[in-house]
């Protein structure tokens, strides 16, 4: 088993954030956020030790933030975070592990079993590093020194990098001793320890993270760390079949034998979704907010109901985190558009696809669906809000 020691970058100053500490010292939960990243690490699979890198005149704020670890003393960083991972690396050359995970301080929502998936992928062979990171879901626009968009940028294959970035740890320390000029500061270093190991000509792969391992840059992004809380409803919804040729499945229309039969356009799927999305603020249901008695609905495409309940959820403050489906029917086979649904939900909901799961199962022949007689459709929807 490879060992692995955590470097904890916490040598930052934060001018972003403001206040009398650096961000790494402020207060998240009565706790300083360099301590429950502290706590993430002392607890995942795999870290044999940590070494936390700290500012210069940092140490009073680092031993009250740390009291009860027991943790080597702490190497000053440098005048750029590039120079401040160095600093770190070579303090660990006397007795190097054989892997070092370079995690960012204010990123103290990292997963555990993130951590995990870096060492696991880290230790392939012929790879030499790991990063965590998500995958591009926003269209990107540059612009030009007036503020006018001259070109839409692809986002194929496009990932935010995210800490801990995993690497073997003699090839990142050399690729680091090679990378010349350290730079004065963050504004002529390179800002990641990927880019360091990019210019050395190794080979690097990401590993699929998820959101909430935000990083805390300014005191909004505590704040709003600090105010969200999770919520999970349930939505269920039947439809009969009715006179057709195709009916209606997350915004896909599937050709079969009949159509379903309601006021809209019938989408059992996305109105089960909405329901769960609505029931997750405390705003009702689909009846209270599109009647069926309104004849302004006959007819509708469903796509706004689930778009109007989404709406709610950002004009509270919050987000989708994840949207399960489950079709409950005989006929159609959902299997062949399950892609087409689940890409065309995230598309109404503003989601990334890999928030968004399609399943479907039958009843054995009994009840009605058993019987061909219509669909029923089951959700759950599982979003961030703030704390009321």
């Amino acid at each position: 088993m490879p060992t692995c020691t955590a470097l904890i970058v916490a040598g930052g100053r934060g001018s972003r954030f403001g206040g009398p500490l650096p961000k790494q010292y402020a207060l998240f939960e009565g706790q300083p956020v360099l301590r429950r990243t502290l706590t993430v690490f002392g607890t995942a699979p795999g870290i044999d030790r940590i070494q936390v890198v700290i500012g210069p005149g940092d140490e009073a704020p680092y031993q009250a933030a740390i009291a009860g670890f027991v943790l080597p003393p702490p190497v000053e960083g440098g005048a750029s975070r590039q120079h401040s991972v160095l600093n770190g690396l070579e303090a660990l050359a006397a007795q190097p592990p054989d892997l070092v995970a370079i995690h960012d301080a204010a990123r103290p929502f990292v997963r555990p079993a993130d951590i995990a998936a870096c060492l696991k992928a880290v230790s392939a062979p012929g790879v030499d590093g790991a990063v965590l990171g998500v995958p591009l879901a926003d269209t990107l626009k540059r612009v030009d020194g007036g503020g006018a968009i001259s070109e839409t940028v692809p986002r194929a294959h496009l990932w935010r990098a995210q800490t801990p970035q995993v690497f073997r740890f003699a090839a990142l320390l050399a690729a680091h001793r090679g990378a010349a000029p350290l730079g004065a500061s963050d504004a002529t270093a390179l800002t990641d320890d990927a880019a360091v190991a990019e210019r050395a000509g190794l080979r690097v792969v990401m590993v699929a993270g998820h959101d909430d391992n935000r990083k805390i840059t300014t005191a909004q992004d505590l704040q709003q760390a600090a105010t969200m809380e999770t919520r999970t409803a349930l939505g269920f919804d039947v439809h009969g079949f009715g006179p057709g040729n195709a009916v209606m499945l997350g915004g896909v229309a599937i050709p079969h034998a009949q159509a379903l039969a309601g006021h809209s356009d019938a989408d059992v799927a996305l109105h089960a979704l909405t329901d769960a999305v609505l029931g997750a603020v405390g705003a009702g249901d689909i009846g209270k907010h599109f009647p069926p008695s309104d004849p302004q609905w006959r007819g509708a495409s469903s796509d706004r109901f689930l778009r109007h309940a989404v709406g709610l959820v950002e004009a509270a403050g919050g987000r989708i985190v994840h949207l399960d489906l489950t079709l409950i029917c005989e006929a159609p086979r959902i299997g062949p558009h399950r892609e087409a649904m689940v890409e065309s939900i995230a598309r109404i909901a503003g989601v990334g696809r890999d928030r968004v799961s399609v399943k479907a199962t039958t009843t054995e022949g009994l009840g009605f669906t058993g019987r061909r007689e219509g669909i029923a459709a089951q959700a759950v929807a599982t979003v961030e809000v703030p704390r009321s």
